[in-house]
């Protein structure tokens, strides 16, 4: 049996916005190029499925009835519906855009129904993670939340608890919002500070809506926090919350936005942070839930020397076959970014593993990364039993 399973087509590109949007279908294409280039899909330990569209059935599983009408509507007259965020500068409309949608959700579905069915450990795609949509609204570049679908499905299949973990630099609004109230979810958010971006939420207080009972974690970071602070910032909340809640299930969102080069975003995460968090996450399905985890994608707009290098070494990490951190990367497939891109491509994954600090070594309060780490914990820990300052 595969360890892992990738969710995967050609027809995930369709997914097009149009030229000059910063959801490019180029980071997907690079993407898949590179786990070629590596030999990632001759590992016997990777499978790759072809994902068919989800059903409207599935697609209504976390969206409104109305909502999905609406974008048929949209897709097919290409008339906007701004009050559904149709059509707008984030979220034009497009040919086959219900479809195109229906296929991320799909993948992301397909992938849970493979992790507890127990065919694989894990399952990825690459193309999802779209967690701003809301239940009857398109949002920042999303119009179905195909992440909260696989958590559906996870729960709908059996699972008692399921953990949403999301390192994109935007907060993930969109999942929290449509199972704010279930409390067989857990949403754990580490993000740029919404006074700071985009959507402007996922404040440290928002913990959901009942008293002893933590449904949502929020990491707000200040922007420019570094590879080290941000690792710090992960450490310091997400395993004990994690452990606290003993999810049957992990659902991940792997944005690679919060990296430097990002021109969305202003942190400053690195690569090998990036890959050390993944690893994080792995490492925790195995101890907590048996192995099964989901893996999505999310945001990442700089397409050529960031996203392909973070989703291929997700890629790797799930598959257990992990890439060396500050290999050089194939040079033909340096040759066949750059030309399809007319952008340098890096030449190696990163540059080795970064430093940083765990909570335990010690609180600063003059570090604007630490009062932000700090005040999660102030409003989740004591939620879960749990001293603020020291655990």
């Amino acid at each position: 049996m595969s360890v892992a399973r990738l969710l995967w087509s050609p027809e995930l590109l369709t997914y097009d916005f149009g030229h000059g949007h910063p959801m490019a279908p180029a980071r997907l294409d690079l993407t898949m190029r590179l786990v070629e280039a590596l030999g990632l899909l001759d590992s016997p330990s990777l499978e790759v499925v072809d994902p068919a569209p989800a059903s409207d059935a599935v697609v209504q599983s976390v969206h409104d009835a109305e909502y999905v009408a609406a974008v048929r509507r949209a897709a097919a007259t290409g008339e906007p519906d701004l009050a559904r965020g149709l059509g707008t500068e984030d979220d034009p409309v497009f040919a086959g855009m219900h479809e195109a949608a229906a296929r991320l959700v799909g993948a992301s579905v397909a992938a849970a129904d493979a992790v507890w069915s127990g065919q694989v450990e894990h399952a990825l795609n690459i193309a999802g993670g779209m967690h701003h949509a809301q239940r009857g609204a398109a949002s920042g570049f999303c119009i179905y939340n195909d992440a909260a679908a696989a958590v559906q499905r996870l729960l709908d299949a059996g699972a008692e608890r399921v953990a949403y973990v999301d390192l994109d630099a935007h907060h993930g609004d969109g999942v929290e919002a449509i199972f704010w109230d279930e409390p067989r979810v857990l949403t754990f958010s580490v993000h740029q500070d919404g006074h700071t971006l985009f959507p402007g939420t996922g404040n440290p207080a928002d913990t959901g809506p009942w008293a002893n009972h933590c449904a949502a974690v929020n990491v707000a970071l200040p922007p420019r926090t570094d590879s080290a602070r941000w690792l710090r910032a992960v450490d310091a909340v997400l395993p004990t919350v994690l452990r606290e809640f003993a999810p049957d299930a992990i659902v991940s969102q792997h944005g690679a936005d919060a990296h430097g080069n990002d021109p969305l975003t202003d942190l400053r995460v690195g690569i090998d942070a990036q890959r050390q968090a993944a690893r994080w996450v792995h490492d925790l399905a195995h101890e907590l839930c048996d192995g099964r985890w989901v893996a999505l994608g999310g945001g990442g707009y700089a397409v050529v020397d960031v996203v392909p290098l973070v989703w291929s070494s997700l890629v790797a990490e799930a598959a257990h076959v992990p890439l060396a951190a500050g290999m050089e990367l194939p040079a033909a497939w340096r040759e066949a970014a750059e030309e399809m891109s007319g952008l340098p491509a890096a030449a190696t994954l990163g540059t080795g593993d970064v430093a940083w600090h765990a909570w335990q070594d010690g609180y600063d309060p003059s570090d604007a990364v630490d009062r932000a780490i700090l005040a999660t914990r102030r409003h989740v820990f004591p939620e879960i039993g749990r001293d603020p300052y020291l655990d």
